[in-house]
């Protein structure tokens, strides 16, 4: 009986591999890291999703936008949640949240359009939100000083839970008033 719960060479180089990447990862990148064809890949994802559910593993293979990882299975959450929390809520002051909110929600957008947004300098901010990966340069925008457009990146996606960034919340009719009102005044500046 224990050579039926025995895992492929393939699956368990996927299982490593999803482990040691932490991060969504899509069929490409599993068959550059270990040169396996799409098929071979897929087959065993396959293998490793049917193992995981039918001998209810701590862990369960998710699939989200076509980039698989681990994550803990759902009758676990509550009992994780109280050790261990929303990483992204301790790793990110408020203000760095805010930014990160508004990004999310208006991208592309300029560090300055933010700025005005926020009120306040973003410099520092926007440093470190590119650092951790949550937002990148999607392009310039085509104003004098082509300033750098920024937008969310999959890590953004993946730490908030995310299937796309059309998932986001909707906001109340109070924040949709004030980011109107403030997104206008930045096209008159």
């Amino acid at each position: 009986m224990a050579s039926d719960i025995l895992l492929s060479i393939d699956a368990r180089l996927i299982e490593v591999i999803l482990f040691l990447e932490n991060e969504p990862v899509s069929i490409e990148r599993f068959g550059k890291l270990t040169g396996m064809q799409d098929t071979q890949v897929r087959k065993a994802l396959e293998e490793l999703d049917s193992i995981y559910h039918a001998h209810l593993h701590g862990l369960e293979l998710v699939v989200n936008n076509g980039q698989y990882h681990l994550l803990p299975c759902g009758e676990l959450h509550d009992r994780l949640r109280d050790c261990y929390g929303r990483k992204v809520d301790r790793r990110l002051s408020k203000a760095a949240l805010e930014s990160l909110s508004i990004i999310a929600y208006a991208q592309p957008i300029t560090r300055r359009e933010v700025e005005n947004i926020r009120g306040v300098a973003s410099d520092n901010i926007i440093r470190l939100l590119r650092e951790r990966d949550y937002i990148k340069v999607v392009g310039r925008k085509d104003i004098p000083g082509h300033p750098s457009l920024y937008g969310t990146t999959r890590k953004f996606l993946f730490e908030f839970n995310l299937p796309s960034i059309a998932a986001l919340p909707q906001m109340s009719d109070i924040d949709r008033a004030r980011f109107s009102k403030d997104e206008e005044s930045l096209h008159e500046d």
